[in-house]
């Protein structure tokens, strides 16, 4: 089962300052994804935290993976800025994906993130996304397509066509709710829950 995982920054403050930012975090979960028996099947860095889609051989590998990539890029962005401290706040977010409907509803809500925080007008102007893989407009070596996107269609073409069809759609206000609210329950067994209380409503896009 495919987990949606979310990580902030510590106090909301930036964690990408420049392009290399964005560039070592993606390497980062690159490498830590083989290592973990991770597929990575949609993601977005924003300016202060990050959304990923992924789904794990073992699940258990999940909180490991998702530590080490954020010590290491947190000693990266230290080294490079001259400071210390955290770049994260001590936990992150992850709930289950568990319904086919779902899983294309939840990637395409990752990938839209700049969208609804206003950083791009269209999905393919925001650099920092899977979307331009996804939907075949650039090469992206760190995507694992999912059955179910495999399932739009027969080919490469059909399947990035139907893709961005699919895209262009707007999600409804009660899937947006859907999925937020499964973020602000976050947890699955094995891993670290939410602390208690409801996000602010602007922690949650």
């Amino acid at each position: 089962m495919p987990l949606h995982i979310v990580q902030r920054g510590h106090n909301r403050q930036p964690c990408f300052h420049t392009e290399s930012d964005y560039l070592v975090y993606l390497e980062r979960l690159r490498e830590h994804a083989c290592t973990s028996g991770c597929s990575v099947h949609a993601y977005v860095l924003m300016t202060n935290h990050v959304h990923i889609l992924a789904s794990f051989a073992d699940i258990t590998a999940a909180p490991r993976m998702v530590r080490l990539l954020g010590q290491q890029y947190g000693l990266y962005l230290n080294r490079r800025l001259g400071r210390t401290g955290t770049t994260w706040e001590g936990r992150y977010w992850s709930c289950p994906v568990p319904t086919e409907h779902y899983l294309l509803n939840c990637q395409r809500y990752i990938e839209a993130n700049p969208i609804r925080a206003g950083m791009a007008d269209r999905l393919d102007q925001y650099r920092w996304s899977s979307y331009r893989g996804n939907a075949g407009l650039a090469d992206d070596s760190l995507l694992d397509r999912h059955e179910l996107y495999l399932q739009l269609g027969r080919t490469d073409q059909d399947r990035q066509l139907h893709y961005r069809q699919l895209s262009a759609c707007n999600l409804s206000d009660f899937e947006l709710n859907n999925i937020r609210e499964a973020l602000k329950e976050a947890s699955v067994a094995g891993l670290p829950r939410r602390r208690p209380g409801r996000p602010r409503k602007s922690e949650v896009q």
